[in-house]
This record gives structure tokens, sequence and C-alpha cells, in this order.
């Protein structure tokens, strides 16, 4: 799934991992059109690092875990730490463009370092009810990679912060309820509509006047 000089680029990012980070991929085996690849892909990126391992879980018969998981569609890969569940949530292969958000997610969780200003942090730790942030993108799409990672850096320090990529063209019924002509587009709980990639503050900015 890795093409070669692709492959020695994620080892090298890989190599400057810490703590052990899992991927949690959820799929079946009928009626998913890219379930198979979407495991092929991290067992890949997992052969790249010592640090990074794969748990593959039915869909359907391990419905239990998929519900703790918060995952109701598939392909799906939760990326978690060794203990704790930040809420990263990849629905859809992270292909393309997006295999940029993968990777910077795994950095993520393995060494802490989020990367947001103290500003965002600290407007962000204001946060006391759940957020659900939905990045619709495509693989194509250069821009789609901020905004996902930005999502899952703010899912990391805030614990009612989930963060969810949502490959459009593989999940067109719910970009279709959304209404996304273009992407990046972020739904913030079901209501709040970012079109494109804001910078930090301005994303922040946007997420917060949700709650009030």
């Amino acid at each position: 799934m890795i093409e070669d000089k692709i492959k020695a680029q994620a080892k090298e990012m890989l190599g400057e991992l810490d703590r052990k980070v899992k991927l949690v991929a959820f799929t079946q085996e009928i009626e998913c059109m890219y379930c198979h690849e979407n495991v092929e892909l991290m067992n890949d990126l997992a052969g790249l690092s010592d640090t990074l391992s794969v748990e593959v879980y039915d869909f359907l018969k391990e419905k239990d875990t998929a519900d703790r998981y918060g995952v109701d569609k598939i392909p799906a890969v939760a990326v978690v730490g060794e203990n704790d569940d930040y809420g990263i949530r990849f629905f859809g292969v992270p292909s393309g463009y997006e295999f940029v958000s993968i990777i910077e997610s795994i950095k993520l969780v393995s060494t802490g370092n989020h990367e947001l200003s103290q500003a965002t942090v600290d407007a962000v730790s204001k946060i006391a009810e759940p957020v659900h942030i939905q990045v619709y993108v495509t693989p194509t799409c250069p821009y789609c990679p901020r905004s996902v990672v930005l999502a899952h850096r703010l899912a990391y320090v805030s614990e009612h912060v989930r963060g969810d990529m949502v490959e459009a063209i593989e999940f067109p019924h719910l970009a279709n309820k959304y209404g996304v002509m273009g992407v990046p587009k972020s739904v913030i709980n079901e209501s709040t509509f970012i079109e494109g990639a804001l910078p930090e503050s301005a994303y922040v900015k946007e997420i917060m006047n949700v709650l009030k």
C-alpha cells in the first residue's frame, strides 16, 4: 500500500516516536469496499516502527468494541496510546494527502507534542461539554490535512473533544447530508460548519462560539 519512496520518508518520521501507539482498525468481510485496503495500510505502517501495533476488530461481530470506540461506520481506525484514548479517529482510508494526517496523529499520540499555541490550550481547557469535530476530506486535497491534524490536536488536549477525519468519497451519504461541496469542511456538533482550512486561532474561535 505504501510506495518505497514514501515508506522511507514515513519510516524516518516515525523514528521520532517515544511511547507505544495502537492502530485500532474496524473492518468486515462483506459490503465494505475499502476495508481490506485500510487494514493492509495499517499493517504496513506498523511494520515501519517497533512502537506501532495493530488491533483489528470485526465491526459486526465485535460490536461492543466498536461501540466503546464510538465507531459507527467503516473502514475506521482509532489512533490510541498504550493506555489512553484521545478521541482521534479516521473514517475511510487515509490515503493520498491524508497519509500525512495519520503520520502526524501517530506522532502526536506517541510524543505528546501537540504544537498548539498556549492561547488555544487555555481556550480548549474551558470546554466542559462534548464537542464532536468531523473533518470531511478527499485524498487529493492538499489543504485537508491541516484541518484534520488540528482537530486531532484539539482532541488530544481535551477529553471533551473528539476529532474525526471522514473521507467524503467513501461516505457520500454523509457528505450529502452535510452539504459537502468542497473540502476541507468541518462539522461541529452537527450544527456548525467551517469551510476551508482556517488558521488555528480562527478555527478555535468558531468552535468556542458553538458552546456559547
